[in-house]
C-alpha cells in the first residue's frame, strides 16, 4: 500500500510516527511522512520519505508569542491569525494533497486531518499517543488532569478540547473553500490506534470497539552514542540523565546552578541533554562530572544511566520503562498539558517520584527529590519488573497489523 503518515507538534509528536513508518516500510509498504520542515533529518534517519510542511515549531516555541501560547493558548487568541492560522492552512493543503494520492492515511489529531476525512473516510485512521479526544468515564482528559476535576466530570472534560478546536476553525474553513470542498463537514466514524501500552494505562472499557491500544511505538535508532560521551559513561558510576525534550521552558531557579549543586552535594555524575529549551549550559562545562550534549538516542543511552529527570512526555516515559530506569518528571506544560497525567501514573505505579511542575520547584526541593530518586530501592525493583513485562509486547508490530487490516 501507499501510506501517508501526517503529524504535527514537537519531537514527541513526530518520532513515534517515524518509528511506525519505518516498520510499515519493512512490511513492504511505501510510506511518506509529512510534518514540519525542521524534522527533515529526524524522519529521514528512519528511512522514511519526507514531505515537509512550511512550519517550524522550534522557532515558534522559542519566540515570545510561542511562549505565551504555551502558557495559555486562549489568551493568545488575538495573535492566532499572525502566528498559527498560516501554519494550519499550509499544513492542511500539504496533508490533503498527499492524502488524495495515498491508499491509507494515518494521522495525528493535531494535523486536523479530520476536517477533510469526509472526502475519503475509507482511507483514514487516527493514530495518537495521547488519549485526549475520545471521551471516557475512567479518567479525566489528560490535557486537563492537573486541574484536579472531580471524577464525575471525567467524560465532560473532553468537551474542553472543543474550545481550542473552535479557535482554529477559521483556517480550516478557508482551506475547505479554496480546495472546493463543501462548507458542511460530514460526520464519519474513523478507527483509532494508540501507541500506548496497557501495562501503563488500560484501555477504557467504554471506548469504541474500533479503538485499539497497541503498545508503545519505539524502536532502534540508527544513531549511535558519540565516542566522547561513551568515554564519559565508562569512566565512573552510572550518571543521572537530565532532559526536558523538545520543549521550551521557564523556571525561577537557575537550573545549571542547581545541576552543579547536585553533582557536588550528591557526588553524582550527570548527563544533560539541551533539547530546545535548555539554556546557559556553559555554566556546566567546567564541571568534569557533567557532560552536556545536544541530543542522543534514548534506546542506546538510557541503559547506561542510573535514573532520569525529564518533562513527563509519554515517549520519554516509555523509553525509561524499556530501559528499566526510574524517573522524576517535572512537567513543563502545566496546568494545561498531558505531562502531569503521564507522570502521575508513573508515581502511582511506584516507578517514579511524585511529579512537580518545573515552574514551582526551588533548588532545595529539586535536590531533595533527586536524593529520593537515587536512593529509593523500590523504584528500581518496580521499574525493572515492568521493563521485563514490556518485552513481551510489540506495539509497533501490532500497529502495523491493524493498519493492514482496518
Amino acid at each position: 500500500m501507499k501510506i501517508a503518515i501526517l503529524t504535527m507538534g514537537t519531537q514527541g509528536d513526530v518520532q513515534p510516527y517515524a518509528v511506525l513508518g519505518q516498520a510499515l516500510i519493512r512490511a513492504g509498504h511505501s510510506v511518506t511522512l509529512s510534518t514540519a520542515k525542521n524534522f527533515d533529518s529526524l524522519v529521514k534517519s528512519y528511512g522514511v520519505e519526507f514531505r515537509p510542511v512550511e512550519a517550524d515549531f522550534q522557532a515558534l516555541l522559542n519566540s515570545d508569542e510561542g511562549k505565551r501560547l504555551m502558557k495559555n493558548p486562549f489568551q493568545a487568541k488575538k495573535n492566532l491569525r499572525k502566528w498559527v492560522y498560516p501554519i494550519i492552512y499550509n499544513a492542511l493543503n500539504t496533508f490533503y494533497e498527499l492524502a488524495k494520492d495515498s491508499d491509507k492515511v494515518i494521522f495525528h489529531v493535531k494535523t486536523m486531518a479530520d476536517y477533510f476525512a469526509d472526502q475519503f473516510p475509507e482511507k483514514m485512521i487516527k493514530a495518537n499517543v495521547i488519549p485526549a479526544i475520545e471521551p471516557t468515564r475512567e479518567f479525566v482528559n489528560p490535557v486537563f488532569s492537573a486541574l484536579r476535576l472531580p471524577a464525575f466530570l471525567n467524560k465532560l472534560s473532553y468537551k474542553l478540547s472543543d474550545l481550542g478546536i473552535k479557535l482554529m476553525m477559521e483556517p480550516v474553513n478557508q482551506f475547505r473553500k479554496d480546495a472546493g470542498l463543501p462548507s458542511k463537514i460530514g460526520r464519519i466514524n474513523i478507527p483509532s490506534i494508540y501507541g500506548i501500552s496497557e501495562l501503563y494505562l488500560k484501555k477504557p472499557k467504554d471506548y469504541p470497539t474500533d479503538s485499539y491500544f497497541t503498545g508503545f511505538w519505539y524502536g532502534p535508532s540508527s544513531k549511535e552514542i558519540e565516542p566522547d560521551l561513551l568515554e564519559f559513561i565508562k569512566h565512573g558510576d552510572s550518571p543521572l540523565l537530565v532532559t526536558f525534550g523538545s520543549m521550551t521552558f521557564e523556571t525561577e531557579m537557575d537550573l545549571p546552578v542547581v545541576i552543579n549543586r547536585l553533582s557536588t552535594e550528591l557526588n553524582v555524575r550527570i548527563i544533560v541533554i539541551e533539547g530546545w529549551g535548555f539554556h546557559n549550559t556553559k555554566k556546566l562545562s567546567a564541571n568534569p562530572n557533567i557532560r552536556v550534549i545536544t541530543c542522543a538516542p534514548y534506546d542506546k543511552l538510557m541503559p547506561h544511566v542510573k535514573a532520569v529527570i525529564h518533562h513527563g512526555g509519554i515517549g520519554t516515559i516509555a523509553a525509561c520503562i524499556a530501559a528499566g530506569k526510574p524517573f522524576w518528571a517535572c512537567p513543563i506544560l502545566y496546568p494545561l498539558g498531558d505531562q502531569y497525567f503521564w507522570s502521575s501514573i508513573g508515581f502511582n505505579k511506584g516507578i517514579a517520584i511524585k511529579p512537580l511542575p518545573l515552574s514551582k520547584i526551588t533548588e532545595e526541593i529539586f535536590i531533595e527529590n533527586v536524593k529520593l530518586l537515587l536512593s529509593r530501592e523500590s523504584l528500581y525493583t518496580n521499574v525493572g519488573g515492568m521493563s521485563k513485562s514490556l518485552r513481551f509486547e510489540n506495539g509497533v508490530a501490532d500497529a502495523v497489523k491493524l493498519v493492514e487490516e482496518l
